[in-house]
């Protein structure tokens, strides 16, 4: 593709070569560095003039860093006269959804959505599918679990937590039924897994076969890996928005969905001037 450039921040340079890759293009040459006063450095290794960059960074480990050198990155291409600049951010931070004053944008912004490639991995990853229900552990995400139900043409239930007093535990409540069914739990991400493995105990208790769950965005802080571990799930599901090499090295039961090609293709699409809604409803091949 001419007049397109490909950079990778620090945070998740294996996925920023897996989109690469996908578009047939080397990644730009780019060094990052630290001053001795930890201040961000970054030198852009080619001319950007004229071109339309992107710069692929995830809001994932030292997410400050990251997100300053992304910034920073942004202005070394504007000054250097690149004729657009996007940012594509697998893992958006700051985006946690009890935060109560939601940021707005003033220029242009898409959204991509894991659910195609979710449904893809449900079908083609377990065997007894059309016998399963789309779970939602908390109320929040009833919206997510009825759409991908509808999709597959399943039931959903979703677990809300009741609170008692202001010193008890939340009680989960569990609303639907679950009884021999594959219970597939969705949330948009889990960073110390306490509600799902606490759902996936309720659903287990409640008459469900097996738990699943699949989750956007795999933070997996604290005691996220050891609760997993202990808890019954046969897998968690996760998009490598977030590097999980290592968290799979400790944790078997995580399973990775690769979405680098909903990346690479929302990148050519937009860089084309074409619809990037298509990918909503569809995985690129």
């Amino acid at each position: 593709m001419p007049n397109i450039k490909i950079f990778s921040g620090s945070s998740h340079p294996d996925l920023s070569q897996k989109i690469a890759d996908r578009l047939g293009l080397e990644l730009g040459k780019v060094v990052t560095k630290k001053f001795s006063n930890q201040e961000t450095c970054v030198e852009i290794g080619e001319s950007v003039r004229g071109e339309d960059v992107y710069i692929v960074q995830s809001g994932c480990g030292e997410i400050n860093d990251n997100l300053m050198e992304l910034l920073i990155m942004i202005n070394a291409c504007k000054i250097a006269s690149a004729s657009r600049v996007t940012a594509v951010i697998p893992c958006f931070p700051y985006a946690r959804q009890d935060k109560k004053d939601k940021g707005f944008f003033d220029i242009p912004v898409d959204n991509l959505y894991a659910e195609p490639a979710v449904l893809k991995w449900i079908k083609e990853n377990i065997a007894e599918w059309k016998n399963c229900i789309i779970v939602s552990p908390d109320a929040g995400g009833a919206k997510r679990v009825t759409s991908i139900a509808d999709r597959l043409n399943v039931d959903f239930a979703l677990i809300h937590k009741e609170r008692k007093k202001a010193n008890e535990v939340d009680r989960m409540v569990l609303v639907g039924d679950v009884t021999d069914r594959v219970a597939i739990l969705v949330d948009d991400m889990a960073d110390t897994c306490g509600t799902i493995c606490h759902a996936a105990d309720k659903l287990i208790s409640a008459g469900a076969t097996k738990v699943y769950a699949i989750l956007t965005h795999g933070i997996f802080s604290g005691p996220a890996i050891s609760r997993i571990n202990n808890a019954c799930f046969e897998a968690v599901v996760v998009t490598n928005t977030i590097p999980q090499e290592e968290k799979m090295k400790h944790c078997p039961k995580i399973q990775v969905i690769d979405i680098s090609m909903i990346l690479a293709e929302a990148i050519r699409r937009t860089h084309n001037g074409e619809s990037v809604s298509y990918l909503f409803s569809h995985v690129p091949l």
